[in-house]
Protein backbone atom coordinates (compact mmCIF):
# COMPACT_ATOMS: atom_id res chain seq x y z
CA UNK A 1 0.00 0.00 0.00
CA UNK A 2 1.27 3.70 -0.67
CA UNK A 3 2.27 5.57 1.59
CA UNK A 4 -0.53 8.51 2.84
CA UNK A 5 2.14 11.36 3.09
CA UNK A 6 5.54 11.16 0.65
CA UNK A 7 8.50 13.46 1.47
CA UNK A 8 10.33 15.79 -1.16
CA UNK A 9 13.35 17.55 -0.65
CA UNK A 10 12.87 21.80 -1.87
CA UNK A 11 14.86 24.47 -2.58
CA UNK A 12 14.39 27.02 0.58
CA UNK A 13 16.52 29.71 -0.26
CA UNK A 14 19.08 29.68 -3.50
CA UNK A 15 22.26 29.78 -2.20
CA UNK A 16 25.29 32.56 -2.93
CA UNK A 17 27.99 30.10 -3.14
CA UNK A 18 28.08 26.33 -2.58
CA UNK A 19 24.86 24.68 -1.20
CA UNK A 20 24.47 23.52 1.98
CA UNK A 21 21.88 21.45 4.36
CA UNK A 22 20.56 25.00 5.88
CA UNK A 23 19.18 25.64 1.93
CA UNK A 24 16.79 23.03 1.45
CA UNK A 25 14.03 21.68 3.20
CA UNK A 26 12.46 18.41 3.83
CA UNK A 27 8.44 18.65 3.15
CA UNK A 28 6.06 16.31 4.16
CA UNK A 29 3.15 15.85 0.83
CA UNK A 30 0.62 14.36 -0.55
CA UNK A 31 1.38 11.19 -2.88
CA UNK A 32 1.66 12.51 -6.64
CA UNK A 33 -1.73 10.99 -8.87
CA UNK A 34 -0.69 10.63 -12.06
CA UNK A 35 -2.40 12.50 -14.73
CA UNK A 36 -3.03 11.45 -18.19
CA UNK A 37 0.24 10.18 -19.73
CA UNK A 38 1.70 10.08 -16.79
CA UNK A 39 3.83 7.08 -14.74
CA UNK A 40 3.21 6.99 -10.75
CA UNK A 41 6.66 5.74 -9.84
CA UNK A 42 8.05 5.09 -5.96
CA UNK A 43 11.55 6.26 -6.60
CA UNK A 44 14.34 3.74 -4.67
CA UNK A 45 17.50 5.59 -5.26
CA UNK A 46 18.39 8.49 -6.88
CA UNK A 47 21.89 10.08 -7.88
CA UNK A 48 23.51 13.24 -6.27
CA UNK A 49 25.28 15.82 -8.74
CA UNK A 50 27.40 18.86 -7.98
CA UNK A 51 25.78 19.95 -11.46
CA UNK A 52 22.07 20.78 -9.23
CA UNK A 53 24.51 23.76 -8.21
CA UNK A 54 23.50 25.39 -11.18
CA UNK A 55 20.01 25.02 -10.62
CA UNK A 56 19.68 26.42 -7.91
CA UNK A 57 22.20 28.89 -7.14
CA UNK A 58 21.59 32.54 -6.75
CA UNK A 59 20.74 34.30 -9.75
CA UNK A 60 19.78 30.87 -11.61
CA UNK A 61 17.71 31.52 -15.06
CA UNK A 62 17.02 28.97 -17.58
CA UNK A 63 20.03 29.15 -20.43
CA UNK A 64 19.26 27.69 -23.76
CA UNK A 65 21.28 23.70 -24.11
CA UNK A 66 22.03 23.66 -20.56
CA UNK A 67 19.49 20.41 -19.98
CA UNK A 68 18.94 21.65 -15.94
CA UNK A 69 15.83 23.80 -15.01
CA UNK A 70 16.29 26.78 -12.70
CA UNK A 71 14.98 26.21 -9.64
CA UNK A 72 13.10 29.32 -7.29
CA UNK A 73 12.89 28.94 -3.79
CA UNK A 74 9.22 26.30 -3.23
CA UNK A 75 10.49 23.98 -6.09
CA UNK A 76 11.38 20.04 -5.86
CA UNK A 77 15.37 19.47 -6.28
CA UNK A 78 15.45 17.27 -9.65
CA UNK A 79 17.67 14.71 -10.32
CA UNK A 80 18.40 11.51 -11.89
CA UNK A 81 16.59 8.63 -10.38
CA UNK A 82 15.72 4.98 -10.32
CA UNK A 83 12.51 3.76 -9.37
CA UNK A 84 9.61 0.85 -9.50
CA UNK A 85 6.24 1.26 -11.63
CA UNK A 86 3.15 1.43 -9.55
CA UNK A 87 0.54 2.81 -11.82
CA UNK A 88 0.77 3.16 -15.57
CA UNK A 89 -1.21 4.06 -18.78
CA UNK A 90 -2.16 0.85 -21.04
CA UNK A 91 -0.19 2.66 -24.07
CA UNK A 92 2.61 3.19 -22.34
CA UNK A 93 4.26 -0.20 -22.33
CA UNK A 94 4.93 -0.29 -18.63
CA UNK A 95 3.40 -2.26 -15.91
CA UNK A 96 3.23 -1.92 -12.11
CA UNK A 97 6.61 -3.77 -10.89
CA UNK A 98 8.46 -2.42 -13.45
CA UNK A 99 11.87 -0.41 -12.80
CA UNK A 100 12.35 2.56 -14.96
CA UNK A 101 14.92 5.50 -15.00
CA UNK A 102 13.48 9.13 -14.81
CA UNK A 103 14.66 12.76 -13.98
CA UNK A 104 12.37 13.31 -10.55
CA UNK A 105 14.90 12.49 -7.75
CA UNK A 106 14.82 13.83 -4.54
CA UNK A 107 11.25 12.57 -3.48
CA UNK A 108 10.08 9.63 -2.70
CA UNK A 109 7.12 9.35 -5.19
CA UNK A 110 7.21 11.04 -8.67
CA UNK A 111 4.36 11.17 -11.36
CA UNK A 112 6.56 11.29 -14.92
CA UNK A 113 5.37 11.66 -18.18
CA UNK A 114 5.33 8.41 -19.67
CA UNK A 115 7.69 9.44 -23.10
CA UNK A 116 10.60 10.57 -20.40
CA UNK A 117 10.78 6.63 -18.40
CA UNK A 118 13.25 4.37 -19.71
CA UNK A 119 12.31 0.93 -18.57
CA UNK A 120 15.50 -1.21 -17.19
CA UNK A 121 16.27 -4.59 -18.05
CA UNK A 122 17.37 -7.50 -15.71
CA UNK A 123 19.36 -5.96 -13.31
CA UNK A 124 23.59 -6.53 -12.92
CA UNK A 125 24.89 -8.90 -10.91
CA UNK A 126 24.72 -8.47 -7.30
CA UNK A 127 25.38 -6.55 -5.01
CA UNK A 128 25.51 -4.06 -8.16
CA UNK A 129 21.92 -3.91 -8.59
CA UNK A 130 20.35 -1.23 -10.70
CA UNK A 131 23.61 0.75 -9.70
CA UNK A 132 24.98 1.00 -13.44
CA UNK A 133 22.29 2.28 -15.05
CA UNK A 134 22.28 6.11 -13.69
CA UNK A 135 23.75 8.17 -15.64
CA UNK A 136 27.51 8.96 -15.82
CA UNK A 137 28.78 5.43 -16.97
CA UNK A 138 26.67 5.90 -20.21
CA UNK A 139 28.11 9.78 -20.04
CA UNK A 140 31.24 8.62 -20.18
CA UNK A 141 30.56 5.86 -22.70
CA UNK A 142 29.06 8.09 -24.96
CA UNK A 143 32.06 10.67 -24.75
CA UNK A 144 34.48 7.95 -25.25
CA UNK A 145 32.96 6.71 -28.31
CA UNK A 146 31.36 8.96 -30.41
CA UNK A 147 32.80 12.67 -28.63
CA UNK A 148 36.47 11.34 -28.51
CA UNK A 149 36.55 7.86 -30.38
CA UNK A 150 39.20 6.30 -28.89
CA UNK A 151 41.86 4.84 -31.18
CA UNK A 152 44.09 1.77 -29.92
CA UNK A 153 47.27 3.03 -28.11
CA UNK A 154 45.45 6.48 -27.11
CA UNK A 155 46.93 8.56 -23.80
CA UNK A 156 44.03 9.22 -22.28
CA UNK A 157 43.67 12.39 -20.02
CA UNK A 158 40.18 12.32 -17.31
CA UNK A 159 40.17 15.04 -15.49
CA UNK A 160 38.23 14.81 -11.53
CA UNK A 161 38.63 11.18 -12.12
CA UNK A 162 37.74 10.08 -8.66
CA UNK A 163 34.10 11.70 -9.57
CA UNK A 164 30.92 9.55 -11.05
CA UNK A 165 31.86 10.23 -14.69
CA UNK A 166 35.97 10.05 -14.36
CA UNK A 167 35.90 6.77 -12.14
CA UNK A 168 34.25 5.26 -15.05
CA UNK A 169 35.35 7.18 -17.96
CA UNK A 170 39.17 5.53 -16.80
CA UNK A 171 38.35 1.94 -17.13
CA UNK A 172 36.34 2.51 -20.08
CA UNK A 173 39.04 3.96 -22.09
CA UNK A 174 41.53 1.08 -21.40
CA UNK A 175 38.32 -1.43 -22.39
CA UNK A 176 37.97 0.49 -25.79
CA UNK A 177 42.33 0.31 -26.66
CA UNK A 178 43.76 3.04 -24.66
CA UNK A 179 47.20 2.55 -23.98
CA UNK A 180 48.02 4.95 -21.66
CA UNK A 181 44.78 6.61 -18.77
CA UNK A 182 45.89 9.01 -16.27
CA UNK A 183 43.83 10.41 -14.34
CA UNK A 184 43.69 13.94 -11.77
CA UNK A 185 41.93 14.50 -8.26
CA UNK A 186 42.16 16.42 -4.81
CA UNK A 187 43.70 13.86 -2.41
CA UNK A 188 46.76 11.58 -2.62
CA UNK A 189 44.27 8.84 -0.75
CA UNK A 190 42.38 9.06 -4.48
CA UNK A 191 45.08 9.05 -6.40
CA UNK A 192 46.26 5.60 -5.03
CA UNK A 193 42.02 4.48 -5.64
CA UNK A 194 42.37 5.16 -9.22
CA UNK A 195 45.78 3.37 -9.79
CA UNK A 196 45.12 0.21 -7.35
CA UNK A 197 41.65 -0.31 -8.08
CA UNK A 198 40.33 1.65 -11.84
CA UNK A 199 43.44 0.67 -13.49
CA UNK A 200 44.90 3.74 -14.20
CA UNK A 201 48.37 4.38 -15.13
CA UNK A 202 49.08 7.11 -13.31
CA UNK A 203 47.15 10.13 -10.97
CA UNK A 204 48.36 13.93 -11.13
CA UNK A 205 47.13 15.99 -7.74
CA UNK A 206 45.81 19.61 -7.69
CA UNK A 207 46.61 21.88 -5.76
CA UNK A 208 50.08 20.90 -4.61
CA UNK A 209 52.95 22.88 -4.20
CA UNK A 210 54.36 21.29 -7.76
CA UNK A 211 52.57 22.78 -10.73
CA UNK A 212 49.53 20.74 -12.72
CA UNK A 213 51.38 21.10 -15.68
CA UNK A 214 54.62 19.64 -14.81
CA UNK A 215 52.98 16.67 -12.98
CA UNK A 216 50.60 15.94 -16.08
CA UNK A 217 54.29 16.37 -18.16
CA UNK A 218 55.79 13.54 -16.25
CA UNK A 219 52.44 11.35 -15.92
CA UNK A 220 52.62 11.97 -19.92
CA UNK A 221 55.97 12.63 -21.38
CA UNK A 222 55.24 11.40 -24.84
CA UNK A 223 51.98 14.00 -24.70
CA UNK A 224 48.05 12.96 -24.21
CA UNK A 225 45.85 12.09 -27.59
CA UNK A 226 42.59 12.80 -26.10
CA UNK A 227 41.31 14.11 -22.93
CA UNK A 228 37.97 13.73 -21.42
CA UNK A 229 37.34 16.93 -19.18
CA UNK A 230 35.21 17.13 -16.36
CA UNK A 231 36.61 20.62 -14.98
CA UNK A 232 38.41 22.85 -17.40
CA UNK A 233 40.45 25.81 -15.48
CA UNK A 234 43.94 24.62 -15.27
CA UNK A 235 43.40 21.27 -15.88
CA UNK A 236 41.91 22.33 -19.68
CA UNK A 237 45.16 24.52 -20.04
CA UNK A 238 47.64 22.08 -18.90
CA UNK A 239 46.42 19.38 -21.58
CA UNK A 240 46.96 22.28 -24.24
CA UNK A 241 50.61 22.30 -23.14
CA UNK A 242 50.64 18.93 -23.16
CA UNK A 243 48.88 17.32 -26.20
CA UNK A 244 50.26 15.88 -28.94
CA UNK A 245 49.50 16.87 -32.49
CA UNK A 246 45.87 16.23 -33.94
CA UNK A 247 44.84 15.81 -29.71
CA UNK A 248 40.95 15.52 -29.27
CA UNK A 249 39.51 16.98 -26.24
CA UNK A 250 35.99 16.72 -25.09
CA UNK A 251 34.29 18.76 -22.48
CA UNK A 252 31.63 16.79 -20.68
CA UNK A 253 31.58 19.20 -17.69
CA UNK A 254 32.89 22.38 -15.69
CA UNK A 255 33.55 21.25 -12.20
CA UNK A 256 35.86 24.65 -11.62
CA UNK A 257 32.84 26.88 -12.15
CA UNK A 258 30.41 24.36 -10.57
CA UNK A 259 32.11 23.77 -7.56
CA UNK A 260 33.49 27.85 -6.79
CA UNK A 261 32.80 29.22 -3.56
CA UNK A 262 31.51 32.36 -5.42
CA UNK A 263 29.22 33.01 -7.68
CA UNK A 264 26.29 31.11 -9.41
CA UNK A 265 28.00 28.26 -10.63
CA UNK A 266 27.70 28.49 -14.27
CA UNK A 267 30.60 30.06 -16.09
CA UNK A 268 33.91 28.78 -16.29
CA UNK A 269 35.83 31.38 -17.45
CA UNK A 270 39.78 29.61 -18.95
CA UNK A 271 42.68 31.12 -20.51
CA UNK A 272 43.70 28.99 -23.47
CA UNK A 273 46.64 29.27 -25.72
CA UNK A 274 45.12 29.37 -29.03
CA UNK A 275 48.78 29.18 -30.77
CA UNK A 276 49.64 26.19 -29.31
CA UNK A 277 45.56 24.80 -30.53
CA UNK A 278 46.40 25.71 -34.13
CA UNK A 279 49.86 24.44 -34.45
CA UNK A 280 49.16 21.10 -32.63
CA UNK A 281 45.34 20.79 -34.79
CA UNK A 282 44.35 20.46 -31.49
CA UNK A 283 40.42 20.05 -31.65
CA UNK A 284 38.01 20.85 -28.70
CA UNK A 285 34.42 19.82 -28.84
CA UNK A 286 31.70 20.61 -25.83
CA UNK A 287 29.92 17.40 -25.56
CA UNK A 288 26.58 16.33 -24.25
CA UNK A 289 25.58 12.47 -23.90
CA UNK A 290 22.17 13.26 -25.03
CA UNK A 291 23.37 13.88 -28.75
CA UNK A 292 23.81 9.99 -29.12
CA UNK A 293 20.80 8.53 -26.89
CA UNK A 294 21.82 5.32 -29.07
CA UNK A 295 24.85 5.38 -26.78
CA UNK A 296 22.64 4.51 -23.90
CA UNK A 297 21.22 0.97 -25.54
CA UNK A 298 24.80 0.23 -26.17
CA UNK A 299 26.30 1.01 -22.68
CA UNK A 300 23.15 -0.78 -20.95
CA UNK A 301 24.13 -3.85 -23.65
CA UNK A 302 27.68 -4.25 -22.62
CA UNK A 303 28.36 -3.29 -18.96
CA UNK A 304 26.43 -6.63 -18.05
CA UNK A 305 28.97 -8.27 -19.73
CA UNK A 306 32.16 -6.24 -18.60
CA UNK A 307 30.54 -6.43 -15.22
CA UNK A 308 30.19 -10.25 -15.31
CA UNK A 309 33.70 -10.71 -16.53
CA UNK A 310 35.01 -8.49 -13.59
CA UNK A 311 36.42 -5.94 -16.46
CA UNK A 312 35.03 -2.79 -14.95
CA UNK A 313 33.89 -1.86 -11.29
CA UNK A 314 31.13 0.64 -10.13
CA UNK A 315 32.61 2.56 -7.43
CA UNK A 316 30.09 4.21 -5.22
CA UNK A 317 28.53 4.85 -2.15
CA UNK A 318 25.18 4.59 -0.78
CA UNK A 319 23.73 7.09 1.71
CA UNK A 320 20.21 5.76 3.15
CA UNK A 321 17.63 7.89 3.51
CA UNK A 322 16.14 10.97 2.17
CA UNK A 323 16.86 13.20 5.17
CA UNK A 324 20.54 12.80 4.67
CA UNK A 325 20.29 13.55 1.07
CA UNK A 326 21.28 17.51 1.40
CA UNK A 327 23.95 16.55 3.38
CA UNK A 328 24.83 14.47 0.83
CA UNK A 329 25.21 17.31 -1.53
CA UNK A 330 27.33 19.84 0.25
CA UNK A 331 29.31 16.81 1.29
CA UNK A 332 29.83 16.21 -2.88
CA UNK A 333 30.61 19.59 -3.58
CA UNK A 334 33.49 19.53 -1.64
CA UNK A 335 35.27 16.20 -2.86
CA UNK A 336 34.35 13.92 -0.18
CA UNK A 337 33.68 11.15 -1.73
CA UNK A 338 35.06 8.64 -4.68
CA UNK A 339 32.95 7.58 -7.07
CA UNK A 340 28.65 7.58 -7.14
CA UNK A 341 26.77 9.34 -4.52
CA UNK A 342 23.49 7.56 -4.43
CA UNK A 343 20.80 8.20 -2.10
CA UNK A 344 18.75 4.94 -0.94
CA UNK A 345 14.88 4.92 -0.20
Amino acid sequence: MMREIAREVRLKIRPEGLPGPQHFELVEVTPPVAGAGEVLVRNRMFLVSASLRQMVSQGAEDVPGVPFPALRPGDGLRGEAIGEVVTAPPTSGLSPGDMVQHMFGWRDFAAVPAAQCIRLRMPLPDPLGYLGYLGHGWTAYAALTRGAQIRAGDTVFISSAAGAIGSMAGQIARLLGAGRVIGSTSASAKADRLVAELGYDAAVIRGTDKPFVAQLREAAPDGIDVFLDNVGGEQLQAAVTVARDNARFVITGTLSGQLATTGTGRVAPVALDSTQILLRKITIRGYSADDNPEARDEWFDRLPDWCRAGDIALPHIVIDGLEQATLALADTAQGRYFGMVVIGL
